[in-house]
Parts: structure tokens; C-alpha cells; sequence
């Protein structure tokens, strides 16, 4: 490495090569997300967008980082008491939130009778939280957690989502409406501004209780087409792009540019086209189980995919408590999926719709294959694409979908619980079609159970209840593939999407 003695003309030239650079070389890092949320309060979404952003604007009373271990976060501290039906929480003092606001126990306390009250009721985060009874103060900087059952989950859901800590005072004085679009937090950074479908803006926090964060600014930028995203991460003026805006086919262009790398990491997030069980062909299992054995799904994985995902016989990936490594999916198996919609009285010809969500350019590579598939044993599959905010929270949750409907799933907690609950659970948002009395029976047998091995045995029966229904036609288990230009130092990818982006630095 070359030495340079500072005196009048180095200084001229540093100044000149920095003025020369994109933004994000002076302390501004620069992200680019294929979605914007829409909404910044924490229990009004259960988009990975939202936490790829807002892990750095809010905090929960524990956290996990990308080595998926839970730790302190706001809370200092736990003991779990009376057989794991209480939890008391010291807290972390000296905190405040970024309006100046102090945070304590009363906060804690705010933040889940909100989460558990009318407020919550509004969005999709409640359900995860129904078991937590209530939430006391004991003084300033502890609380007591009282639960209706134990929830061997509970620490890792208060990592995420709805447990975030909000401030009382500024959500009381400025509005709820104000707080969805101005979120204020605790975490590394502050909210800046936010323009829909354009951007929004974070600066450093420089008095955040886990250190200053080592750049001073940062900006996701929601870039929905692929191309135009890869296009300006080789242009400098993005530094990461974060999945799954990186379709397989231009894995290349990023690898061949010196400038650039691509991180690649197994995930959680899996992809299936489920069915409309209530309405049409797909009413009759039959139907449904011929749909599958229609599709070759390793060659989708191996071919469109280049092996940077594996196939799944239920929705969940291996690495998902409850998982079961032995569950078979149903064969491809052409002939027999003829068979089946022959005694099923489908006739050749036969149209069938699938709903997908239209910036995904990965998908929608899949689905052009998989309605090829289709059409070999006599189904005319046509494609209705959505953006996808319309698609996740109009189209499905008021069961308008077609025969099919994609499903992109994080299963953040790792815990086939988070995933099976939200989808097969009677009245559940992501599940319009199905009310299953023996299903529920199971998913809320098990949420209680503090014996792992009862409770991975039970979600096993759930995997294969779902797959002898046929429920949906499970696809794959994706890898998180992330571009990143060089310059980007200290920068550790997470399997969940949820970046940390404190200890980053740009050069």
C-alpha cells in the first residue's frame, strides 16, 4: 500500500477523488429493497421488507442477530419463573428514544396493550403475542410478563415485528396515523423522511446505547425492477442489494464485475403456489394432488434456480424447528396426475388461474414453467401478476385469489409454529379458504408445550396433515442471495433479511 505525506497538493487531490465518488463513500450507505412496506408501525406489518429496515430504527427486549442466537436487547436481563408462565425483565437504563423520550418499564407496558388491544386487533402481528396475559411494571426499570400458557417461542418473537418498543408519549401527542408514516424508535438509527414508492431515510443516532453507528447516513431505496437495481449497484450509487430482488439469471453480470460481489446464504424463506380450497377444480383434493405431481420441481430448483435453493415437501426449510427431514413430497408423476383429474371429471382444456406477485422476476421464471407443466396433463394455466402489497393485503387475506396464489413466506422465528399457525389456522389473515377443527387442535396443542421433542413431534403431524391435503403445491427453499459493492466493509449477511447496519462502513 502506497504512503502519502499530507501537505497542500495530496490535500487538493483527496478532496478532488472524493467529490468525484457516489454519496455513499462519505458515511452514507445506500439499500436497495424491492418493496416498500407501507406502513413503518411495528404491528401493522409482517413484511421482511419492513424488518430490513426497521431493525435499525426500533429495538425489542431481546434481539437476534445473524447467528440466529437470541441476546439482550432493551432488556438487560430475564428470569423465567412460575414454570415459564412469567417473565421478569430488567431493563437497560439510560435509554432513550430518538425524540428524547425515556425508555422504561412504562414503555414496555404501552407497547403490548397496544400490540394486544384495538390498535393491534388492526394488523397481523397480534396473534403471534395472544399469549402474553398481561404486562405490569414493577418500577421503572422492571416489568413482569404474566402468560396464559408457556411459549417456548415468546423470546424469539419479542426479537421481531409487533414487539418492538414504541414511545407512548409521541404516539399519544402526535397520532397514530402520524407514527405510521414518522416511526420513532430506539434502534442505531433515526427515521429521516420517507417518500412512498421512493425512499426512506435514516441518520446515525450517535447516542445509541449499543455504540454510534460507523456511518452517518442510511437510505433504502425501494427499486421494484431487478435490472434497474443491479444496474445501479455496478453504477455506485447502491451498495447492497438485498433479496430476493436478484433473479438467478443475473448472478453473473454481478459476479463478473470486479467492483461487486454476491453473498450468498441459506434462509428461511420458502415459496409455494397454495390452493383456493373453497372455490372451482382445486375445491377437490384430488385436483389439488394432481397439480403437484404435475410439476417437476427439481428441475426447477437445478435448472431456473441454479441450485441456490432446495426442494421442500412442506412450507418450511430445513432449517425450521419442525422440520422433518423424512416427509416425502408426491412425485412427478405426469400419468398419474392425469389419472387423478380424470376421476376428478377435470376435462382437457380446463382453465386455471395463478396470482403472483409481479416484481418477483424469479417467480414469475417459475410459474411460466410450472403453467407449461400444467398444460402437458390438460390444464390452461394463465398468469395474473400483482404488485404485491395489493396482492398480500387485499387479494389473498379476502380470499379473491385464483385457483393458485404464491406464497413467500420468512418463517422468521425458525419455528414451523410461526409459519403453520398464520397459514392453517382457522380465521388466521393468510388463511381464507380452510377451517380445519383437527388442524387447529394440533397447532394450538403444541404452542404451549415447553418438552422440545413433544412439541417437534406435533408440528411433524402438522407438516404431514398438510401435505395428505394437499394444501399446496410446495416449491423451494431459497438461498438469501445479496449483491454488494466491495467497498462495503464489516457487513455480515442474515439469513432472515433483518440487517443490522451499525457496525458497517463504506470506503
Amino acid at each position: 500500500m502506497k504512503i502519502i505525506k499530507w501537505g497542500i497538493s495530496a490535500t487538493f487531490m483527496a478532496l478532488a477523488l472524493a467529490s468525484a465518488q457516489p454519496a455513499a463513500a462519505a458515511g452514507k450507505l445506500t439499500v436497495s429493497l424491492q418493496q416498500d412496506p407501507g406502513s413503518w408501525d411495528p404491528i401493522d406489518t409482517f413484511l421482511v421488507a419492513w424488518a430490513s429496515v426497521s431493525t435499525n430504527i426500533f429495538d425489542g427486549l431481546t434481539y437476534r442477530g445473524p447467528d440466529l442466537k437470541v441476546v439482550p436487547g432493551l432488556a438487560e436481563s430475564w428470569e423465567e419463573l412460575n414454570d415459564g408462565k412469567l417473565l421478569r425483565f430488567k431493563l437497560r437504563q439510560n435509554v432513550k428514544f430518538h425524540n428524547g423520550e425515556d425508555f422504561n418499564a412504562a414503555a414496555v407496558k404501552f407497547t403490548f396493550d397496544r400490540l394486544l388491544g384495538d390498535e393491534g386487533a388492526k394488523g397481523p402481528q397480534r396473534s403471534n403475542y395472544t399469549v402474553i396475559e398481561s404486562v405490569d411494571v414493577i418500577d421503572d426499570y422492571t416489568v413482569e410478563m404474566k402468560l396464559k400458557s408457556p411459549d417456548p417461542v415468546l423470546l424469539t418473537k419479542l426479537a421481531g415485528y409487533g414487539a418492538m418498543i414504541v414511545p407512548p408519549k409521541y404516539i399519544q401527542e402526535k397520532g397514530e396515523d402520524n407514527f405510521n408514516v414518522n416511526p420513532v424508535g430506539t434502534g442505531a438509527f433515526k427515521f429521516s423522511s420517507y417518500a412512498p414508492k421512493v425512499d426512506i431515510k435514516l441518520e446515525a443516532n450517535p447516542d445509541y446505547w449499543g455504540g454510534a453507528p460507523k456511518i452517518s447516513e442510511l437510505e433504502y431505496r425501494f427499486i421494484a425492477e431487478p435490472a434497474t437495481a443491479v444496474a445501479e449497484l455496478q453504477a455506485g450509487r447502491v451498495d447492497i442489494v438485498i433479496p430476493p430482488t436478484i433473479p438467478i439469471g443475473m448472478i453473473p453480470v454481478i459476479t463478473g464485475d470486479s467492483k461487486l460481489e454476491i453473498v450468498s446464504v441459506p434462509g428461511p424463506t420458502v415459496d409455494a403456489l397454495r390452493f383456493n380450497t373453497r372455490d372451482g377444480i382445486t375445491a377437490d383434493p384430488r385436483v389439488r394432488k394432481a397439480i403437484i405431481m404435475a410439476v417437476d420441481r427439481s428441475t426447477i430448483v437445478q435448472s431456473i434456480l441454479a441450485g441456490q435453493a432446495s426442494e421442500i415437501a412442506s412450507f418450511q426449510s430445513a432449517l425450521s424447528f419442525g422440520h422433518d427431514p423424512e416427509l416425502e413430497p408426491l412425485p412427478y408423476d405426469p400419468a398419474g396426475a392425469k389419472k387423478l383429474l380424470a376421476d376428478a371429471g377435470v376435462k382437457a382444456g380446463t382453465p386455471l388461474q395463478i396470482d403472483v406477485r409481479g416484481a418477483d422476476s424469479t417467480m414469475n421464471e417459475v410459474v411460466q414453467v410450472i403453467a407449461s407443466y400444467l398444460q402437458q396433463v390438460g390444464l390452461n394455466a394463465t398468469i395474473k401478476p400483482y404488485e404485491t402489497n395489493v396482492l398480500v393485503n387485499d387479494i389473498i387475506p379476502q380470499g379473491k385469489t385464483g385457483a393458485m396464489f404464491q406464497q413467500k413466506w420468512g418463517g422468521w422465528t425458525f419455528d414451523f409454529d410461526n409459519t403453520a399457525y398464520a397459514m392453517y389456522h382457522s380465521g388466521e389473515k393468510w388463511n381464507p379458504y380452510e377451517k380445519d377443527e383437527t388442524l387447529d387442535k394440533l397447532l394450538e396443542s403444541q404452542r404451549p408445550l415447553t418438552d422440545r421433542a413433544e412439541r417437534e413431534k406435533i408440528l411433524r403431524e402438522v407438516g404431514q396433515y398438510v401435505a395428505d391435503k394437499a394444501l399446496e403445491l410446495p416449491l423451494y427453499n431459497s438461498n438469501a442471495i445479496f449483491g454488494i459493492n466491495k467497498r462495503v466493509k464489516g457487513f455480515v449477511a442474515p439469513p432472515d433479511n433483518r440487517l443490522k447496519l451499525n457496525e458497517v462502513t463504506v470506503e
